[in-house]
């Protein structure tokens, strides 16, 4: 039997051509994309304003394919929610759905694990797996957001923050951008969107000429090279003055000012001259800072900073004109940092 062609992740006009060889109205392509992205339907049985024939028709050739929840974990105050989703294939990645005061943010992941190697991450143990689709993005945007809808609430902000690096899924992660600005997929706005890299400083200035203003987070994690590099593989090739060159052109090209995430570690980056060379390496930047008490990861024997040591770092930054602040934590009870529900699933199956 043919395999069925999946209809989730196309926007209307890919859609028209999609039917075009059933004989389709272009304007029920418009139909079926409402189905699918306004009102949730993942039959085509559900869509009423066609024909039982169309419908027919269409379920013979063609299918609605969304991850499908294989453990969802809730923090205890309920602002928290970690899904680990699996695809077709039975590739599952993590997806955070996170209820901030401003509302409901999510953090998704745009690869099955990570090949980065940085020392702090839980994402990288198992390494990668593969790719995601763009398709496969939306999918996890769109099972939270049905969640949500449920509630009478929707997704508000997003970051592409889970596990893998978004820079080197470049068109994927490009071609998914567009489909959740499409107004009618999900209309969200690029300035609602936050793209975090590891610096992979080609693909940086390819960002900054797609002319799409979403927000740039680099993890930069230490103030000079050497450190970086044991922290952070990647940096052996892309150093960071070519990240930090980068990260300027593009909060100059953008004006969207660009944040760089600083895990703090213990006995590690956290020293008041640490503090001092981040601040020196930053200044006169449309840039900020936010730091990460490290949430910790067992594999990797990092441990979190005294709390008093955190408060210093930031003051210290602050004495010193950096923008800076130090993320709120939600759901440690969960173990929402990227990777960790994934890994003990694939652990449990080994």
């Amino acid at each position: 039997m043919e395999e069925k062609q999946n209809l989730f992740g196309l926007d209307v006009a890919a859609l028209q051509e999609r039917l075009v060889p059933l004989g389709v109205q272009k304007f029920r392509a418009k139909q079926v994309a409402q189905w699918m992205y306004e009102k949730g339907a993942r039959s085509f049985g559900a869509m009423t304003n066609l024909s039982k024939a169309l419908r027919e028709e269409l379920a013979a050739s063609f299918e609605i394919a969304t991850p499908a929840a294989q453990d969802v974990l809730v923090s205890k105050d309920g602002k928290t929610e970690k899904f680990l989703l699996a695809f077709a294939d039975g590739t599952a990645v993590e997806s955070v759905l996170m209820r901030q005061p401003y509302g409901n943010s999510i953090c998704i992941s745009t690869q099955a694990g990570c090949a980065m190697g940085c020392a702090f991450c839980a994402s990288t143990l198992h390494g990668r797996a593969r790719d995601l689709t763009a398709a496969e993005m939306l999918g996890e945007v769109f099972f939270i957001e049905e969640r949500l809808r449920g509630e009478g609430q929707h997704v508000d902000t997003m970051v592409l923050m889970g596990s893998g690096e978004p820079l080197m899924n470049y068109e994927n992660v490009v071609a998914f951008l567009h489909l959740v600005h499409d107004p009618a997929i999900l209309g969200m706005s690029y300035r609602s969107i936050t793209l975090s890299t590891s610096g992979i400083v080609p693909n940086i200035y390819r960002l900054a000429d797609e002319g799409l203003p979403v927000s740039l987070s680099i993890s930069l994690h230490a103030p000079e090279d050497a450190l970086r590099s044991e922290l952070m593989p990647i940096n052996k090739k892309y150093p960071m003055a070519d990240v930090i060159a980068a990260g300027k052109m593009y909060g100059d090209k953008t004006k969207r000012r660009v944040t760089y995430e600083y895990i703090l570690i213990d006995g590690r980056n956290d020293s008041s001259r640490h503090a001092d060379e981040l601040a020196k390496l930053l200044r006169g930047q449309l840039a900020s800072v936010n730091l990460i008490p490290i949430n910790p990861v067992v594999e990797r024997h990092l441990l979190r900073p005294p709390q008093e040591r955190i408060d210093a770092f930031e003051r210290r930054l602050a004495k010193r004109g950096i923008a800076v602040t130090v993320r709120r934590e939600m759901g440690t009870d969960i173990n929402a940092a990227c990777g960790q529900l994934r890994n003990r699933h694939l652990e449990t199956q080994a």
